[in-house]
Formats: C-alpha cells, structure tokens, sequence
C-alpha cells in the first residue's frame, strides 16, 4: 500500500513510519521536512498537500496540539487552538482526503485517554478527543465507497512522563511503538468505526 502519514517527524509519527514501512510506501507530511510538507490548521495546505501526492491507499494522522491547563485559566484561544490544530485539521484531512483515497482505502487519526480517562488541566484536550472519537464514528457510515476510518486512542508516552508525571499519577505510559501497532491494526485491518485503546497495564 502507499501510505500518506501526517505528523511524520514526531515522536509518534516517527514510530508509525518505522512500523508501516516495513510493508508499505510511506509518504512523511510534517510541518517541518518529510517528503511533502503540510500545516493541517490550514485547509489550502491540505489541499496542496493532496495534489502533490496524489492518489493513496490510507492516510494515517499522528499529529494535532492541544493545551492541557486547569479549566479555571482556559481562555477562548486555548480551547480555539485544539480545536483548530487537532479536531478541525483532522477532519480536514478526512474530508479533502475522500477523493484522494483509493475506494477500500483508509484514514487513521489520533485521539487520547483523555476522553474517558481525563486528569486535572485536560478539559481542552478531552473535549477535542471526544470528539474525534464521535466523528469517526458517525464518518464511518458516510464515508463513500468502502473507504474506512478509525482512531487510536493513547495513554500517556513513557517518553513524555518525565515531565508530566504529576498531571498522571501512578501512570506507567505507553511505548510509542506500541501505539504505532494499532495504526498497523487500522490500516491493514478490515474494521471500521473503532477507537483502538492503547493503555497501560498497572
């Protein structure tokens, strides 16, 4: 398969990549370097993105910010922001991508734990990955021909818990690596209208 990655150079992207090149043609869009570059919080940066690329077998997300601050300091830019950059970039993707996708291609985006499992200073971030989790579920029966789509849902990276192991505690995270699996599972699997969980075990 050729493969569209977003969010390629990241800490994530950069484990997708490894696990779905050992199969597939990858193609790495980021901000910053990768074969193709791309802002998702600009639609005409998608749309470039597409006509440069072409058509593709799936397109798999692993970027999007959001902020994570104690409700009580949020302000209309930080909810904005996620909204803007994770939500609505994301959905960007999948509707441009619709006719820049292969008839049984795929999209897989990125949620978070956050969404059922939310910690102090997360309302942002959880109101964005919820949803996520409903548009993937409701694009699911809507998408045309037999595209799919899906979502990974991670928790927290053993990467990142060196500084921000007081916002989840008792937390053991999650290797990127692992969460790269369950974009393996939603590329070259036949399911459709999942949130693929990838937690810890305490």
């Amino acid at each position: 398969m050729r493969i569209l990655l977003v969010g390629a150079s990241g800490t994530l992207g950069t484990a997708v990549r490894g696990a779905l090149s050992r199969r597939h043609e990858v193609v790495a869009a980021s901000r910053n370097g990768g074969d193709v570059t791309v802002d998702i919080t600009d639609p005409q940066s998608i749309t470039a993105m597409y006509q440069t690329v072409g058509t593709v077998d799936a397109v798999a997300c692993a970027a999007g910010t959001v902020t994570l601050k104690p409700f009580a300091e949020l302000d209309r830019e930080d909810l904005e922001a996620g909204i803007r950059h994770k939500l609505l970039g994301q959905v960007e993707l999948v509707r441009q991508g619709v006719s820049h996708v292969s008839a049984t291609g795929s999209f897989t985006l990125i949620t978070s734990v956050l969404s059922h499992d939310p910690v102090p200073g997360s309302t942002a971030a959880a109101l964005v990955s919820g949803a996520l989790k409903a548009f993937v579920v409701a694009a699911a029966i809507e998408l045309p021909h037999r595209q799919r789509i899906n979502a990974v849902s991670p928790s927290v990276f053993t990467t990142s818990l060196p500084r921000t192991a007081a916002l989840f505690p008792g937390a053991k995270g999650v290797l990127p690596e692992q969460v790269a699996q369950a974009y393996v599972k939603s590329v070259e699997g036949a399911q459709t209208g999942q949130v693929y969980r990838v937690e810890e075990q305490f």
